[in-house]
């Protein structure tokens, strides 16, 4: 990679590092800068739960070893960006650009002309400008050379949610049901048997995502740098 683009990426993750930042502290305290809503706003730790929340903090532990990495390099302190660091970054921006196409393509027709409280306040960096920023950082200005091998990888994090989904549902269950809040999702209104179906097919969607986006970074196709 070269030193422009080094400069570039390191850039964006740091911004997109401190929106990480803020986007939590807004959600823990509650804080609203835009549109007061109370729709899929809850406070504090409970909404950890959310696999947006969650693939949105690991894209700020990713981000910030890579700017760690990114500095050092810079500063001609190592020679090279560890393989795992760009791996986790992988993970975590293909997460993240899942959470940005389900709030676009299914959340926001879903309530119609009231969408726009989904990309408001703490929503507004973690359904909006975190995954659009990682999402331009990690395809365009990344030379990663990653093995295709990696774009299993990318399904991980949806693998290890749905079964902490599963369980959670599993060990709330009485008499076959289950209450809502334990279900934040909705997936069992149709039966356990929809729980899994759910899963499968957004472990499919999101290794589509992860081949879309290893193709766009393009890092096996790359002419190599000059440094």
């Amino acid at each position: 990679m070269n030193q422009k683009n080094i400069k570039i990426s390191l850039v964006l993750n740091i911004l997109v590092f401190i929106m990480v930042v803020l986007g939590t502290i807004f959600m823990v305290t509650g804080f609203k800068f835009m549109s007061n809503t109370h729709i899929l706003a809850s406070t504090g730790l409970e909404p950890l739960k959310f696999y947006t929340v969650d693939s949105n903090i690991l894209v700020g532990l990713a981000y910030l070893i890579l700017i760690i990495y990114e500095y050092l390099l810079l500063k001609d302190k190592i020679k090279k960006i560890p393989k795992y660091v760009y791996i986790l970054k992988y993970i975590s921006t293909v997460a993240v650009s899942l959470t940005f196409l389900v709030t676009l393509l299914y959340l926001s027709p879903l309530y119609g002309s009231k969408f726009l409280f989904l990309y408001q306040n703490s929503n507004l960096f973690f359904h909006l400008l975190v995954p659009l920023f990682s999402f331009i950082s990690f395809c365009y200005f990344e030379k990663t050379d990653l093995e295709f091998k990696y774009t299993y990888y990318g399904v991980s994090t949806m693998i290890l949610y749905g079964i902490y989904y599963v369980i959670n549902i599993l060990i709330h269950m009485d008499n076959g049901k289950i209450l809502p809040k334990y279900d934040w999702y909705g997936f069992v209104y149709g039966g356990i048997l929809s729980i899994i179906i759910a899963f499968l097919i957004m472990i499919i969607i999101i290794y589509i995502v992860s081949l879309v986006i290893y193709k766009l970074n393009g890092s096996k196709n790359k002419e190599k740098d000059n440094l």
